[in-house]
């Protein structure tokens, strides 16, 4: 069964909601990035963004859907994003997801390469984890660095391997972080919460530096 009019228009009318959300707080450098919300779990089918795009516009071919093995469902010129294999990644580990955000920030990419010596970042006792649905008092979370693979296929491996229900989301190294939620209201909290620990930590880090530095010479 294919997905109806009705449900590609709406998943396309959320995602330029997030897509232009996200665009104006600069999280798509260089068309970089990659969207995508659920239409239907059995067969498997969800709109993706276009390859190449210009993700600060809006355009009638910013999407198009495919299939669980990434392959579009309708004869089309556009191109699924070089990485929609992930999307079907977690769609199939996480059959409740229904969607899954990808975004390249300085701040996530600074966490990725200071941690990947550990391959995972943690953080412990913020408030914005419980945007994560994590509720523990002086909660502590871990998220999953890869490294990055420029073989698609060898790329979603990695991520699967480590992906957990408990923690929304895996870092690539230098690349970037996924996050997924049941709907994309939720995966959009999980990410602006997730994009606000990695720059808290990274400005602690700076800060306490510089107050070393100062304590030193003085």
């Amino acid at each position: 069964m294919t997905a109806t009019l009705e449900q590609r228009l709406d998943a396309f009318r959320r995602l330029d909601d997030a897509k232009l959300t996200f665009a104006r707080r600069d999280w798509f450098p260089g068309t970089s990035g990659n969207l995508s919300i659920k239409i239907q779990s059995d067969p498997l089918q969800f709109a993706v963004t276009a390859s190449g795009k210009d993700k600060t516009k809006l355009s009638p071919e910013d999407y198009l859907v495919v299939d669980q093995d990434s392959h579009p469902v309708d004869d089309t010129a556009l191109k699924p994003s070089a990485e929609t294999l992930i999307h079907a990644v977690v769609y199939k580990t996480f059959p409740k997801a229904g969607a899954c955000f990808h975004v390249h920030t300085v701040w996530n990419n600074l966490i990725s390469e200071l941690y990947f010596g550990q391959r995972a970042f943690s953080i412990q006792g913020q408030e914005l984890i419980k945007g994560l649905g994590i509720w523990e008092e002086n909660a502590r979370i871990t998220v999953p660095i890869v490294e990055n693979f420029a073989d698609i296929p060898t790329l979603a491996a990695a991520i699967e391997k480590v992906m957990t229900p408990e923690v929304p989301g895996v870092l690539i190294r230098n690349h970037g972080i996924y996050t997924w939620g049941g709907n994309d209201f939720e995966a959009k909290r999980h990410l602006e919460a997730f994009e606000f620990l990695f720059e808290y930590h990274a400005r602690w880090l700076q800060l306490r530096q510089a107050v070393v530095s100062t304590t030193t010479t003085n």
